[in-house]
């Protein structure tokens, strides 16, 4: 089994050669292809997953190319996980937002607007030449916005799934809590991509006990202090949003906390510098500790996972993806990109049965996928005015005079990745 990786120069990708060399029973990967146009990054990333698979025994090779068509030619699976721009572009995200006193964050707001008008046109790019080069090939999107970056692939007729690592966070976390296997935890996880509840945890599967009452009776404290939300929140909506929720649920208070603490991006931008000097030692096989402060905890698992499902000949499994909604949840277009419970296999994607939702999550998740809509659009045929327009739209603008200062700071700062602008 061949499997390529655009954007394997990541300082996220020794987390994923360690997945592979660990869950090679679940996926027997032969090739691990790293795609990436920074070659000096490429091989320091390329020799430690040489020697973390190395170290445990795994067959599997490790090729590095910055050639995409090379690359991806009869991969079974091709795993995004690029950023255009790269921190430099993610620290604008999360800079300039903050001048028309909103938030400023790489996935949402008009920061994620940014990241998805960069996005979106290069990922169909490499798509269509994945599909040139093997049209059979899944296309796995770790690339965010996934929800958006999903959407676009999907209309675009591709074989993709998009993947996200907060339910696997959420599974874990509530298994350690509750003194369980991960695997006897199933969420009722619904929503969109970073706009995600969990409405119940059940023990064995989809109708198993609700174990959701007796977790936050025992642990809300903590589960409250990891979203950095107030336990009586928890306890009103009797649900745990994705701590993505703290964007819309505490907005100015999230404000005035960006403005006077240093960006997430150049906490990120100074750890990478850290991890590629770790991974330049020759002697270091293993992930090191820091790699986990630098975010997608449970990355490879999700990833194994689901490129397992897609690939291999053992049934459907059952998994949080982002896939097309097909009716799942009735308020939302057919095309929208959902983030449920699914049944995956070679086939594909089919999301399980979601119950009718509480107008308090439904309200906000039709928005953000009417937003998303107009991200999409914009993303795809350009325009001040449709950039206008879908911040206008997104809950955490929808003002004229935001939206107007909003869209020209996104095109100044953008020029460079959008020839129309």
């Amino acid at each position: 089994m061949k499997l390529a990786v655009v954007g394997g120069g990541s300082t996220y990708t020794p987390e994923l050669a360690d997945g592979f060399a660990r869950l090679r029973e679940s996926l027997p990967v032969g090739e691990l292809v790293l795609i990436d146009p920074d070659t000096e990054r490429l091989e320091l990333v390329g020799g430690l997953a040489r020697r973390i698979l190395a170290r445990q025994g795994h067959p599997g090779t490790v090729t590095t190319t910055s050639d995409l068509d090379a690359g991806v030619a009869d991969a079974d699976a091709v795993l995004l996980q690029l950023r255009v721009g790269g921190q430099a572009a993610r620290l604008q995200d999360e800079t300039w937002p903050l001048e028309c006193g909103c938030v400023g964050q790489e996935t949402t707001g008009a920061g994620g607007l940014a990241k998805a008008l960069r996005t979106v046109p290069v990922v169909l790019d490499i798509a269509e030449r994945v599909r040139r080069s093997n049209p059979g090939a899944w296309i796995i999107d770790f690339t965010n916005p996934v929800g958006i970056v999903t959407r676009a692939l999907l209309r675009a007729g591709h074989k993709a799934v998009g993947l996200c690592n907060v339910a696997i966070g959420f599974q874990r976390k509530f298994a350690r809590l509750l003194d369980l296997a991960p695997a006897d935890i199933h969420l009722d996880h619904v929503g969109l991509n970073h706009l995600t509840w969990e409405l119940g945890v059940r023990l064995g599967g989809p109708d198993g006990a609700d174990l959701l009452p007796r977790l936050l009776a025992r642990h809300g404290e903590a589960i409250a202090a990891d979203l950095h939300l107030p336990r009586h929140v928890l306890d009103r909506l009797g649900v745990v949003p994705s701590y993505y929720l703290r964007y819309f649920y505490a907005h100015d208070e999230v404000v005035r906390e960006l403005a006077t603490q240093p960006s997430r991006a150049a906490k990120v931008a100074a750890m990478e510098r850290e991890l590629l000097a770790l991974y330049a030692d020759p002697a270091l096989d293993e992930k090191p500790a820091l790699l986990a402060q630098r975010g997608g905890a449970f990355y490879s698992e999700a990833a194994v996972d689901l490129a397992a499902a897609l690939l291999g000949d053992g049934g459907p499994s059952v998994q949080v993806v982002n896939t097309r909604n097909d009716g799942t949840l009735p308020f939302l277009p057919d095309d929208a990109v959902v983030e449920v419970q699914a049944r995956v296999d070679a086939s594909g994607a089919v999301p399980l049965a979601v119950p009718r939702l509480d107008p308090l999550y439904a309200g906000l998740i039709a928005q953000v996928t009417a937003y998303e809509d107009l991200a999409l659009d914009a993303a795809l045929r350009g325009g001040r005015e449709r950039v206008f327009r879908a911040l206008l739209a997104h809950p955490l603008v929808g003002q004229v005079e935001r939206a107007e200062g909003l869209t020209d700071r996104l095109l100044a700062h953008n020029k460079e990745h959008l020839p129309w602008a």
